[in-house]
């Protein structure tokens, strides 16, 4: 009764291809948007912001990413978190070479640079698949830890080796620095999470999109087929890290403000990004923003329950997280592979059906 789509009915393509063809799906879009523009910033405090709100939407746009190489395009990475790193030392140098530019060009030519530097090391995809492309990944990670740690430049000289984003202000507003507030480091980064989450939704349900689910399908008939896996491949090598990009450049700019990059971005966060596409659904968007979320939420949960209600050593809960963690991964990837998007969608479609049998 509560979800149907009896009358709800298209009169155009246009209108057919939507992203959300039946009226409550909009309308239940349209309420979370609202929810998240205009409620939650006068809601929250620095607590809220810096524990939930902040990580989940830099994750979320990480995860986004990672899902169109690995859910939409097949092709393996454990690179994530040097990928983060690469956009995180654009953002750092542009920042301090470019101080009167605007915060969100910082921000975009980050992601730039980091789909060029994604590019390069997409190259051996053209050649190697599956475990081997995971290690090639995996050596890039290594490697540009490596570089930001012994090259100077990146941090320009500094003597401890760590970069700190500079006080930068977006239309008068403090964004960066000390004198932040919640509700604006919130609205910036729910931005570019919005902006992040059009764009990969009308990707992947376009012309480029069917390119890369066929070449996850089958390279070899995708080619057959007419789909240049030369420009496949690294399109979604350039975009994946394009949106990586921006996360790292926000979570080190807006998030954090000061970074060492092998403490930040080392292989524990290529990985954590990895589970909460793996958990929230591969080949989703909305399966980026559910993973993003549990992951997010799990911790401080097990801490209010685990710390505070049951007086747990902290040690403990932070073992427990890994344990609960592992185990959903192992369960997801047998008894559901496409996540939590997909129980989403198996409780919706009941709900369409109910409460006639099914």
């Amino acid at each position: 009764m509560l979800y149907r789509e009896s009358g709800d009915f298209s009169s155009s393509y246009a209108e057919d291809s939507q992203t959300f063809p039946i009226k409550f799906d909009r309308y239940r879009y349209y309420f979370v948007m609202f929810i998240a523009i205009a409620v939650i910033p006068f809601l929250i405090n620095d607590y809220w912001v810096n524990s939930l709100f902040l990580p989940f939407l830099i994750y979320a746009i990480a995860a986004i990413g990672l899902n169109i190489l690995v859910g939409y395009c097949g092709q393996v990475s454990l690179g994530t978190g040097g990928f983060m790193a690469v956009g995180a030392y654009a953002c750092y140098k542009l920042m301090t070479s470019f101080p009167d530019v605007s915060m969100l060009v910082h921000v975009l030519l980050s992601g730039l640079v980091t789909a060029a530097v994604g590019v390069l090391f997409g190259l051996p995809s053209l050649r190697i698949k599956g475990f081997y492309l995971a290690v090639a990944t995996l050596a890039a990670q290594f490697f540009l830890v490596w570089l930001f740690n012994r090259v100077p430049w990146f941090y320009n000289y500094s003597a401890s080796g760590q970069i700190s984003a500079p006080e930068r202000t977006f239309f008068g507003i403090n964004i960066t620095g000390a004198n932040t507030q919640a509700w604006a480091t919130y609205l910036f980064c729910l931005m570019f999470v919005i902006f992040s989450a059009y764009v990969a939704r009308n990707l992947t349900r376009g012309s480029v999109g069917r390119k890369w689910m066929a070449i996850r399908d089958m390279d070899i008939a995708a080619e057959i087929i007419g789909v240049n896996p030369l420009r496949a491949k690294l399109t979604a090598f350039a975009i994946s890290s394009f949106f990586i990009g921006i996360s790292g450049a926000l979570f080190f700019a807006i998030y954090l403000g000061a970074v060492e990059v092998g403490e930040v971005f080392g292989i524990q966060k290529s990985f954590l990004v990895l589970f909460m596409i793996i958990i929230g659904g591969l080949g989703s968007i909305f399966g980026s923003f559910a993973g993003a979320a549990f992951l997010v939420l799990l911790p401080v949960v097990l801490k209010i329950v685990g710390v505070d209600w049951l007086g747990w050593p902290t040690d403990i809960v932070a073992h427990l997280q890994l344990v609960i963690v592992g185990g959903l991964i192992i369960v997801f990837l047998i008894a559901e592979p496409h996540g939590l998007a997909q129980l989403w969608r198996v409780a919706k479609e009941k709900l369409r059906l109910w409460p006639f049998p099914h």
